[in-house]
């Protein structure tokens, strides 16, 4: 582990530590929020009951059909994108912007377009994430630098290998970056979907919890939430590490 590493992890601990002090001595509402230690059994209790697995396999169904959509959506839009300059201008703007629009407006419409199953939650992970992707991929096409193009015309590289070979490797860690991002908007946009409206999901049963006061049970799956979160990020940054050293970046 990296000296940076350390650090965080030291915060971190030190947080949890403070947290699990302050709900012991009540110095936090109890009623409001739960020691660190008791999240843990909860959660314990949570994964050893087997009654939450059909909620949670379903979200990340649901998140995984998002995602993948939305990572062949944003790669195509950013190769457009940079292979069409005036399609680019015009989008320059709503790019730029995207983001300040609150997309949970269009949950309804979602609703009355696909009827009240996963498809409207799958909609909005989509919405989320393919703009993410789709500017990470018109960086790193953008990034690629010109002698490695004008190496493979040297070559005589067709135009289909020269973008296997050479560009694609070559702006690899930056499209990487739109696959992390888009996860993380992913499971944003489908557990915050199955707060609003659902009748299943990681995201309903919290809320479910939280309604009923039952803090054992809500901290619980948050706790799990946050265990699956950071696992799937931690696995994709140790890739996107290695992506990095292959083109001697860091």
């Amino acid at each position: 582990m990296t000296r940076a590493g350390s650090i965080r992890l030291g915060v971190v601990a030190g947080c949890v530590a403070a947290l699990e002090l302050a709900c012991r001595m009540r110095w936090i509402d109890p009623v409001s929020v739960i020691p660190p230690s008791k999240m843990a059994l909860g959660a314990w209790k949570v994964i050893a009951s087997g009654e939450y697995a059909h909620d949670m396999l379903l979200t990340l169904e649901n998140v995984a059909m998002a995602l993948g959509i939305a990572l062949v959506l944003g790669f195509s839009g950013g190769v457009l994108l940079h292979r069409f300059a005036r399609l680019r201008r015009a989008a320059d703007p709503l790019l730029a912007s995207y983001y300040a629009v609150p997309t949970f407006i269009f949950y309804p419409l979602f609703i009355v377009l696909f009827g009240l199953n996963r498809w409207p939650l799958v909609a909005i992970g989509v919405m989320f994430a393919m703009v993410a992707m789709a500017l990470n991929t018109l960086n790193g096409f953008e990034r690629v630098s010109p002698s490695l193009r004008k190496t493979a015309r040297v070559m005589g590289l067709s135009p289909f290998r020269e973008t296997f070979l050479v560009i694609l490797p070559a702006c690899a860690p930056y499209i990487f970056t739109g696959v992390k991002l888009a996860v993380v908007y992913a499971f944003i946009a489908v557990i915050a979907g199955e707060f609003v409206l659902a009748g299943a999901g990681f995201g309903f049963k919290i809320a479910f919890a939280y309604n009923n006061f039952d803090n054992s049970t809500m901290y619980g799956l948050m706790t799990i939430l946050l265990l699956v979160v950071g696992l799937v990020n931690g696995a994709l940054t140790a890739w996107e590490r290695r992506l990095h050293e292959r083109t001697g970046g860091r």
